[in-house]
């Protein structure tokens, strides 16, 4: 449910004021009374309409939409409770007869009356809609933020399992053939199930520790690889602090390993940089291993499901779910070989 806010109970009031001020001119302009006296009778009867219908509605319903009939009945009860008490103060104020304008011109007074109907109607319908546009606003990105949180659960374990089998089976080899080198690999799992858990916690992270993170993996990967791997992180400090998803550039670093570096005899080098162009935050995963067939930078939101396998197409789709088109995703070929894959995402108007 969307709470009402004092700032937006204020907002719906000084359209209401605005609106009677309005009516009042336009009724002195087709002739009927004094400015003054237009003034006192709009505002009352419009203000006590605004505040019957806007309280009433979120009396009957905790959402403020009690349904379609209730609604008609409760815009007509207040228009007529409104119409008549208003005018009756406005009398009192004024110094007049009381509803001494029933008297004088019936049938003004009744259309009068009409027009607070439809005014009272038309505000209704109004500031009903806008409400019920900004909960469907809120629900919607609600449900993008389940749909990131969901698919970054799903890639962890798609992700993880592997790498751990991978690397347990290592640390069995080494424990017996090289204690040191054993410990110096358990010691980065350590480091990197500890920045794991945090992760999964968060549907953002500072650019650090995502750094951070990649390294602890490019560390474990480089001692089952040996030589054959060699990596260098690039991250300005202006930078470090910058949020972005969790498990964003490791399903592209370890693309890069599984299918253009290990298949590679020598194996490569793999390059991760950062950099800020303009209002944007350039991510660069760039390696010279076996290399990709060309895909030109798209937005997240026209890419190929099916390029760069699950991993790339669920960090696609992540970015697709927290900022929309706003993010590009792209593949090609990197200079001299091997594969670039780069990501851009807003600096302003962070994902929630």
């Amino acid at each position: 449910m969307l709470p009402l806010q004092p700032r937006t109970i204020a907002t719906h009031a000084l359209i209401s004021v605005a609106f009677n001020a309005v009516l009042a001119a336009c009724i002195t302009l087709a002739g009927f009374h004094g400015f003054w006296d237009n003034m006192v009778y709009s505002q009352l009867i419009g203000f006590s309409i605004f505040i019957m219908v806007d309280g009433g509605r979120f009396l009957l319903s905790r959402s403020g939409y009690p349904g379609k009939f209730p609604m008609m009945l409760l815009v007509l009860a207040s228009v007529l409770a409104g119409y008549f008490g208003g005018s009756a103060v406005g009398d009192m104020v004024l110094g007049n007869a009381p509803l001494h304008g029933m008297e004088r011109a019936p049938q003004t007074m009744v259309g009068f009356l009409l027009m607070s109907l439809a005014a009272g109607g038309f505000g209704a319908y109004y500031f009903t809609s806008r409400e019920q546009l900004a909960r469907a606003r809120l629900a919607h990105e609600e449900a993008q933020r389940h749909v990131a949180e969901a698919q970054l659960k799903l890639l962890q374990t798609q992700l993880e399992p592997h790498m751990l089998f991978n690397t347990l089976a290592n640390l069995r080899a080494l424990i017996d053939t090289n204690p040191a080198q054993a410990t110096h690999m358990l010691d980065r799992m350590v480091a990197y199930l500890r920045a794991t858990l945090g992760a999964s916690r968060a549907s953002l992270h500072p650019l650090e520790a995502e750094f951070e993170r990649l390294r602890d993996y490019l560390e474990l990967m480089a001692v089952r690889m040996g030589p054959r791997l060699r990596f260098t992180l690039d991250l300005p400090s202006d930078l470090r602090q910058t949020p972005v998803p969790p498990l964003l550039l490791q399903p592209i670093v370890e693309n890069a390993i599984k299918h253009g570096l290990e298949p590679k005899r020598e194996g490569g080098t793999i390059h991760v940089r950062a950099e800020r162009q303009g209002n944007a935050l350039n991510l660069d995963v760039v390696d010279n291993g076996m290399g990709a067939s060309a895909l030109a930078a798209v937005t997240v939101a026209t890419a190929s499901p099916q390029a760069g396998g699950f991993g790339l197409q669920q960090v696609r789709e992540r970015l697709l779910a927290l900022y929309g088109p706003a993010a590009t995703m792209g593949l090609s070929r990197a200079e001299g070989g091997g594969t670039r894959v780069f990501i851009t995402i807003p600096l302003s108007g962070q994902a929630a």
